[in-house]
Order: C-alpha cells, then sequence, then structure tokens
C-alpha cells in the first residue's frame, strides 16, 4: 500500500515585533495550506488579534472544554483570548496577516479594579469585538510596530494601558448587559444573511422588517446581542468584504459602486476611516506581505 501523506501544516512568520512593559506586539502571516481545526492555548496574558487581511472563509472559534465539541462562533477582525483558556479555530485555506498582542493580565485587572469573568456570555462576546476604540488602537499599535519611531517603546506602553483599559471596559459592558432584550439566534442569522447577500448597506427599516420588529426594538436588541450598535457592525462587515474584494483585485471604483458609495472618494474615506489606510496603500501593504509568505514557501 502506499504511503500516506500527512497534510501539510499552517506556517507563522513574525515580521515585525515590539515590547514595552506589559505588553508585547507583533505582525504575523500566516500560511494555511489547507482547511483547519486547531487549538490555541493562552498562558498568563490576554491574546488580543487584528486580522489585518481578510480571515480565511467560514472562520469560526469555540471553547471545547467550556462549550462541547459543536459550538462555533462567527470570528470577527477583532478577537480576544483570556487567560488560560484554549480556543479552538476552524477555518478554511488561506494566507493572512495580523497584529498580534500579548497584554499582562496584572495590567488589565489592575486598571479594572478586579478580575473579569469569563462565563460563556464573556468568551462569546470576545469572539467578535465591535469596539471602535479597541480596533482605533489596535490600528495605532499596528502602526507602531511596523515603524518604530521616536520613543516607540514608551508610546507601546502607552497604548497597551489604553488598550487595556478598553478591554476592561468591554468586559463591564458585557456583564451590565441585560439578561433579556438581546435579539434571538434566528433574527441574528437574517441580519448576517441580508450583509452577506448584498453589499449595499441595508436601511435599517429593511432589517427591522425582516426581523419582524420595529426599528428601536431591533436597534436596542442588537446592541444587547453584540455589545455594539448595529450601525457600527454593518460598517465592520462591509469594510471586511472591501478588503476581500480588494485582495481578489477588483478596482477601487468597481467595490464603491457594488457597495453603494456615490463616489470611489467616499469610499475610500469610510475605508481609511475603519482600517487606518486607503484602499490602495492596503492593497499593495498586504500584498506585499503575502508574496513574502510565498516566496518564503
Amino acid at each position: 500500500m502506499p504511503a500516506s501523506t500527512a497534510a501539510p501544516l499552517p506556517t507563522m512568520t513574525v515580521d515585525a515585533a515590539l515590547s514595552a512593559p506589559g505588553i508585547h506586539a507583533e505582525i504575523v502571516r500566516f500560511d494555511i495550506p489547507e482547511p483547519t481545526d486547531t487549538r490555541h492555548a493562552v498562558g498568563a496574558g490576554y491574546h488580543v488579534n487584528l486580522c489585518l487581511t481578510p480571515r480565511p472563509l467560514q472562520s469560526r472559534g469555540g471553547y471545547r472544554e467550556r462549550w462541547g465539541p459543536h459550538r462555533f462562533e462567527r470570528l470577527g477582525d477583532v478577537f480576544v483570548i483570556p487567560p488560560g483558556e484554549s480556543l479552538y479555530i476552524r477555518g478554511g485555506s488561506g494566507r493572512q496577516a495580523s497584529l498580534v498582542c500579548t497584554i499582562d493580565a496584572a495590567l488589565v485587572h489592575e486598571l479594572l479594579g478586579r478580575e473579569l469573568p469569563w462565563d460563556d456570555a464573556h468568551l462569546a462576546a470576545a469572539l467578535d469585538i465591535g469596539s471602535a476604540q479597541v480596533r482605533a488602537l489596535l490600528f495605532r499599535i499596528t502602526a507602531e510596530v511596523r515603524h518604530p519611531g521616536l520613543a516607540s517603546r514608551r508610546m507601546l506602553e502607552l497604548l497597551g494601558g489604553e488598550l487595556a483599559i478598553e478591554l476592561g471596559r468591554y468586559g463591564l459592558e458585557v456583564s451590565e448587559r441585560p439578561m433579556t432584550g438581546g435579539l434571538s439566534g434566528w433574527r441574528l442569522r437574517v441580519i448576517e444573511e441580508r450583509l452577506a447577500g448584498d453589499l449595499s448597506a441595508p436601511p435599517l427599516k429593511e432589517l427591522a422588517d425582516l426581523c419582524g420588529l420595529s426599528v428601536r426594538q431591533l436597534t436596542r436588541g442588537f446592541r444587547v446581542s453584540r455589545a455594539c450598535s448595529i450601525g457600527d457592525y454593518i460598517e465592520q462587515r462591509r469594510m471586511e468584504a472591501a478588503k476581500r474584494l480588494l485582495m481578489e483585485g477588483e478596482s477601487v471604483k468597481t467595490i464603491a459602486f457594488s457597495m453603494g458609495f456615490a463616489s470611489p472618494s467616499s469610499f475610500t474615506f469610510a475605508f481609511r476611516r475603519a482600517v487606518g489606510a486607503s484602499p490602495s496603500t492596503f492593497r499593495q501593504r498586504q500584498g506585499r506581505a503575502l508574496a513574502s509568505t510565498s516566496v518564503a514557501a
């Protein structure tokens, strides 16, 4: 019988790294040759991941020791693994670049004044963090790691402290959510299907009608379920789609009009605000990074 061939394993390359008291940050590239089901165990710190390029399709995460083997939730552009936890990630093949930060748990707990309770609700909310403040800080950290300037370690220390505070605030917001009042699972799936099926921004009235709710019920219930506004969530999902189209070679003009923007310049403004770089800069930067992965392989 012919010998079986082992499946190629994912590889990771560190492009840049910077450390400061309380935080270590790296820009890394992943080459994922086949669909994966991998375990990511975290030690004593908080693991924060910002995807700089589109994640492989159908990327989902689950806490198998907590939730059992069958529950997996969608991974957003930003996710956090708390200290001592093991996240299992499933997803398709592809290449991606990420900012990965490790923040000392003691720093987060000291600034917060207590430890966060990592129950099921907190674990699920941390798989897709919609906080605009957290996202903006991660983009600033990415820029500092990629192009260190004067007093870069001190700057990273300050940004790490701000990030620790925002993560603590996010955790407290999850704790303070009402026990009831969120959207049911089928309504959240309807919203996801609408966003996946059409790149244009849906009016809130359309989503409310799909869910059989008033606009007020929709917006309040969505914030309880996702810990961010539905408007911010729609914009994040649209920018994820835009990043994927840019990496597939679509022109800025084509993407802008397919997403319902009045002009390429208005799309560029929205993309820069959400991603921290213009569409052309994003495509060039990530294209170079992913090309380096191919050469290294």
